[in-house]
């Protein structure tokens, strides 16, 4: 026994956005306080099995040619099952089954669907393990757009127009479709198509359950429309599609207050895109060298003061915990306008969350150790 706490780092998961948690993990496997923390690196397979890792952040870097996986870093044999009290037990081929012992806290870096959108928390809570960030509820609010944006708006923030496609609304207007429900589906398709036409153009064309900018689309013109929803619905059969909001995109990063306070907001960064690229899409968030955080954000006192006061007010309208990335835009004239909520940001070392807080006074192994603290206060089971 070491005396520290044990943290489960698990990462990889299912999703589109399976690179960026191995590069998030990476990020935070190199600066963990080792001396506080016992460190137990899982992976989540892309085919869904849990399995021991490579405790190595070099192995995890994300780059133009470089993609990180679980499976390149997985202990052969290996599987995990997560046991009631949380507990861990490992198994191999063969073997009998080895018992891991109680993890004290889980930290499940896990962006997009199977991780950040509450089904990981459910089964962290039915197993009885405390973790960090969101529960269930926040966690499956923040990854879907339109009810984020929903609850956002009833609380009575500023943002932006919209269009949601559903699956019905879009397949039953799908070419080849017979008779009477045919027509029916192209009457729905039309009048869907019609409502993003007044949005004006151009729109963002996105999954409304992903992120890291995984399946969007910058559409200038009806003729790209279709083609633009087909490609995001690839990665989920809901898609939201965006009116463009002229001005600069502003993040800020949130924390749970310490001993029951309030939300604490860091200073806001401007996120500069890549000149080559024509919007914040996955290759200039992650793979392009002229992509950059400006923080702080150039934008004025008052401003600044306004983001920080949104970012805080959007974590407490899903109930969020722990730790969050909101994003906004700043208009030419003068407004804040909020775009959305991450759950589990990006902890890569291209990503703001962690370089707002450390342009904030909190660089990452006190941020980390801030974030498992918080978790490790939390009850086990339902929050």
């Amino acid at each position: 026994m070491t005396g520290k706490v044990r943290v489960a780092v698990v990462f990889g998961g299912r999703s589109t956005e399976h690179a960026v948690s191995c590069a998030s993990a990476g990020l935070v496997l190199s600066a963990i306080d080792r001396d506080r923390y016992e460190v137990l690196p899982i992976g989540i397979a892309t085919d869904g099995r849990w399995v021991l890792t490579s405790d190595d952040p070099g192995l995890l870097a994300l780059s133009a040619g470089s993609s990180p996986s679980v499976e390149a870093v997985a202990v052969a044999g290996s599987e995990i099952i997560p046991r009631t009290g949380g507990s861990l037990v490992i198994s191999a081929p063969g073997a009998v089954p080895r018992d891991l012992g109680e993890v004290d806290v889980v930290l499940p870096l896990l962006h997009g669907t199977y991780g950040e959108d509450g089904t990981i928390q459910g089964l962290l809570e039915m197993t009885g393990t405390r973790y960090a960030g969101a529960g269930v509820f926040a966690s499956a609010a923040g990854m879907d757009k339109e009810y984020m944006k929903l609850i956002i708006t009833a609380r009575g923030l500023p943002t932006g127009r919209y269009v949601v496609v559903r699956d019905r609304d879009w397949s039953s207007g799908a070419s080849g479709a017979a008779g009477a429900a045919g027509a029916a589906g192209l009457g729905e398709r039309k009048r869907v198509l019609d409502e993003i036409a007044e949005l004006g153009w151009p729109v963002f064309v996105k999954p409304a359950r992903g992120g890291s900018s995984v399946g969007i689309t910058r559409v200038v013109c009806a003729a790209d429309l279709e083609s633009a929803v087909e490609a995001a619905r690839v990665h989920d059969p809901k898609v939201l599609v965006e009116a463009a909001v002229e001005g600069m995109e502003v993040e800020c990063a949130v924390l749970e207050g310490l001993d029951g306070g309030p939300p604490e907001a860091s200073v806001p960064g401007q996120v500069v895109v890549d000149p080559g690229s024509s919007f914040y899409d996955f290759q200039a968030k992650y793979l392009t060298e002229g992509t950059r955080m400006h923080i702080p954000a150039p934008i004025p006192a008052a401003a600044a003061a306004e983001v920080r006061r949104l970012a805080c007010a959007a974590f407490e309208a899903i109930s969020c915990e722990g730790l969050a990335r909101v994003d906004f835009f700043y208009t030419p004239d003068g407004r804040v306008l909020f775009n959305e909520i991450n759950t589990m940001p990006g902890m890569t070392p291209a990503s703001g969350f962690p370089m707002m807080w450390a342009a904030s006074g909190l660089p990452l192994p006190q941020l980390i150790d801030r974030i498992i603290q918080t978790a490790l206060r939390k009850r086990p089971g339902p929050r």
